[in-house]
This record gives structure tokens, sequence and C-alpha cells, in this order.
């Protein structure tokens, strides 16, 4: 049995050598393979709108789907080894700035978003799991995400993925912290302290090699089966933008010469149904034509952070009340997130 499991990591490695180097040989290729087919293939004149469109698409949108199948297999066999009520039992008990920050953590490597918020909420609060703690997870969860850190390096560099995962923690932490501070868990619906937290049998029997990944390759399925209409939606809006839009009116609207553009970006942002994988592309094509990293920062996080679809959810579990202090804390760390990155870029 050890000679045999000792075999199949060989192979496991082998294989992965053989799909990286195909994976390397590809995303290689993609600059040049846009430009013949934009030029040669289609026979658009260069220099034009359109054929400025046409390539941004078909160079951004293999790109970014290979980023996505590697980068979604990797985080795939990682959340293999969290389930919920493995996370849960991970943050009951903390103390409650610690909790914050392992929470925000969590977040960011855990398969849940703004779809889970009811289920994990009751799950968080009838384990014993401080209020404030919870909406650090919660926040996290949707805001700071694998796809949208992936997005932000394929398209925009290391740099701007850096900075979104340190403002994007940094959000979560201290609005969960403030959350908790303000004692408002009686604006939480009495329901939810009745009902019973799960007994704990949630399937922590070790996994083998094959399990995880077979996990990854699931997470590959999932995920990218899920995203993929709103990638190439949201690149071809960004083609759209990148191709036709001059870049004078996009810094009129959305630069840092006035200060109302950023709780304007806020604003537009949160009614908005969309995720990171459709509005990271548009979010590009915006930085290109002028617009300012602060304001269109902000805009990303509310889409993300703030979205309609999470508070209706929320909703059955909270109050007015702690929705509007959610939303309220939230949406001021994002404005002040747009001003500091204004001021400083």
């Amino acid at each position: 049995m050890g000679a045999m499991d000792h075999r199949r990591r060989w192979a496991y490695a082998f294989a992965g050598l053989a799909a990286g180097l195909i994976w390397i040989a590809l995303y290689r290729q993609l600059a040049p393979l846009a430009r013949w087919a934009t030029y040669t293939l289609a026979g658009l004149e260069p220099g034009t709108h359109l054929a400025s469109a046409v390539e941004f698409f078909l160079y951004e949108a293999p790109k970014v789907l290979l980023l996505l199948v590697a980068v979604v297999f990797g985080v795939g066999i990682v959340r293999s080894f969290f389930t919920p009520e493995r996370t849960r039992r991970l943050l009951a008990g903390r103390r409650e700035s610690a909790g914050n920050v392992l929470a925000a953590l969590l977040g960011t490597v855990t398969p849940f978003c703004s779809c889970s918020a009811v289920p994990l909420f009751i799950g968080f609060v009838t384990a014993g799991v401080p209020l404030g703690v919870t909406f650090s997870f919660l926040i996290s969860a949707p805001m700071v995400n694998e796809v949208a850190l992936v997005l932000l390096f394929g398209l925009l560099g290391w740099k701007v993925a850096a900075l979104y995962l340190g403002t994007g923690l940094a959000i979560a932490i201290v609005a969960g912290w403030t959350i908790g501070r303000l004692g408002l868990e009686r604006h939480v619906e009495p329901w939810v302290f009745q009902v019973r937290a799960g007994a704990g049998a949630d399937g922590d029997a070790p996994l083998s090699l094959d399990d995880r990944v077979r996990a990854g390759a699931d997470a590959v399925v999932d995920i990218v089966g899920r995203v993929w209409p709103w990638v190439l939606g949201g690149i071809a809006v960004g083609a759209g933008i990148h191709g036709y839009v001059p870049e004078q009116f996009m810094a009129g609207i959305m630069g840092k010469g006035a200060w109302w553009t950023v709780p304007l970006a806020v604003l537009v942002g949160i009614p908005m149904y969309s995720n990171a994988a459709g509005i990271i592309p548009v979010v590009q094509a915006l930085l290109a034509k002028g617009a300012a990293l602060g304001t269109v920062l902000a805009f990303m996080m509310a889409v993300i952070g703030l979205s309609l679809p999470e508070t209706i959810i929320l909703r059955k579990v909270l109050r007015p009340p702690l929705i509007a202090v959610f939303v309220g804390v939230v949406g001021t760390g994002i404005l002040i997130v747009g001003y500091l990155f204004n001021a400083i870029f």
C-alpha cells in the first residue's frame, strides 16, 4: 500500500510538471496569437477603435481563463482542508481581536460567498463566535477571494493585487471589530439564537491525495464553470471601454480632481449585481482610460462587498439597524481606501 502511494505521488508530480509546462507555453503565445487573429485572420485595420477592442478581448479572455484554472485548482486543494464545521470550531472561543484577524484570513481561502450568508451566520452565532468576528468573516469571504486576486494579478500586476488584498483584509478586520464594540446582538433576529449548533460531525476524516486532487478538479469545474460568462462579459465591456471611450471623459467622471467621485463610485457600485470575475476586467479598462486608482478600487469593493443581493439575504437574520451599521461601517472603510490611494498614487 505504501509503495502504491509512493508511485501515485510521483505520477501526480510528473503530471503536474507536464501540465505546468503546457500552461506556460500557452500563456506565452497569447499576445502574438491575439495580434494574428485580429489583424491577419479577421483583417481589421490597425489603429481603429474596433481593432483595439477586438485585440484586447482576444488577449485578455484566454489569459484570464488560464489564470483562473491554475489558481482555482490550487485553491481547491487548499479548501479541501476546510469545512464549515471546522471553520466554525477554529473561530469559536477565540479572543475577539485575534478572532477578527483569523476570521478575515479564513474568509480569503474558504469556499463561501454571500449566498452562504444565512447558514454561516446561524452556525457561527450558535457556536459562540462573537458577532464582530462573524462579520469579519462575512465581509472577507466575498470581498477578498481567489478569483479577484488572480484577475487583478493577471490584468493589473502583483502590486495592485497586493493592494487589494491588504485593504480588503483591513476593512474586514476593522469593520468586524467596530461592529463587535457596538453591542448590537439585540438586532439579530431572535430565532437565530434558538437554533442549536450542529453536533460537529462534518466528515473530518483525513482525505487521501486522490481526494484532494479531485477537490481541486471539482473546484475548477464548479467555480470556472459558474464564472466564465461573467469573465467574458466583463472583458467584453472592458474591451468596449478600451477601444471606444475617450480618456478625457473617463478621467473627468472617475478622476481624483473632485471629492465627490469616490462616494459616487461607491453609491453606483452598491446596487450592481456582479462578482469579481465580471467587474475586474471593467476596472482594468477604466484605469487604462485615466480613472483614478482609489476611485476604481472603491467602486470595485462596493460591487463585491456591499452588493444589494447580499444585503437582501442578510435581512433574513439581521434587523434593519444592524444591516445599516454593517453597510455604513464597510462603506466608510471603502471610502477611506478610495481617498487614501487617490492621495498616494
